[in-house]
């Protein structure tokens, strides 16, 4: 990604209370139900201040999904860090994002209604998750379709795990039966061997259980 140019204080303040206010009201609705005037209205600046930082409405929110997403991927990052083996890896993103869902709803609905081309391979953001599944498939764990569709078919499966987990009130016994049953599925889909994914799947419910 490319770096961000260094803001004057007032500058940084003022595209601070902007990421700010979009948090909350894309909490609640989507960008395209956002007027300009109501993000400069709760963000108390002016409404060219909006237009010095952020082109339009989407550069705006895709900034501010990619603040959640950052976020996310450092989560991801370190509950990966020390696993060798490619699948647990791919299922390890799953399984954080799921978590992060339960207990962050408003900013997993933020990244949900903004998350833009977020789902792209050569997306900046997926760098981890695409090493994964190269590795994955260069040891022939998953079917050939992966190398090519394997990361967009999973962003898509988390993504909608993650709405799932936000739409309802969810016990955590629950929620880990969810979590398993799309693990499952989806490695599954990808061609990864079924003693292979259900040795993670119970892997990742025990630790759940035992947290």
């Amino acid at each position: 990604m490319a770096a961000q140019p260094v803001l004057s204080p007032r500058a940084a303040r003022t595209r601070a209370a902007l990421i700010s206010a979009g948090f909350d009201l894309l909490a609640e609705k989507p960008i395209d139900a956002i007027p300009i005037d109501e993000v400069v209205a709760k963000a108390g600046v002016a409404k060219g201040s909006f237009f010095n930082h952020f082109a339009d409405k989407q550069a705006f929110a895709e900034a501010i999904a990619t603040e959640v997403r950052l976020e996310l991927e450092d989560q991801i990052a370190r509950a990966n860090s020390g696993i060798a083996d490619p699948i647990e890896r791919i299922a390890g993103g799953m399984r954080v994002g799921a978590e992060f869902a339960l207990s962050n709803p408003k900013r997993t609905a933020v990244l949900l209604r903004s998350h833009g081309s977020s789902t792209a391979r050569a997306h900046p953001l997926n760098k981890g998750v695409l090493g994964d599944f190269e590795a994955a498939c260069a040891l022939g764990l998953l079917r050939p379709e992966a190398k090519d569709s394997g990361v967009l078919y999973w962003l898509g499966l988390c993504q909608v795990l993650m709405t799932n987990l936000i739409e309802r009130p969810f016990g955590t016994a629950e929620a880990n039966r969810r979590m398993a049953d799309m693990l499952i599925l989806g490695l599954s889909g990808l061609g990864a061997s079924e003693d292979h994914v259900v040795r993670i799947a119970s892997r990742l419910l025990n630790e759940d259980r035992g947290s």
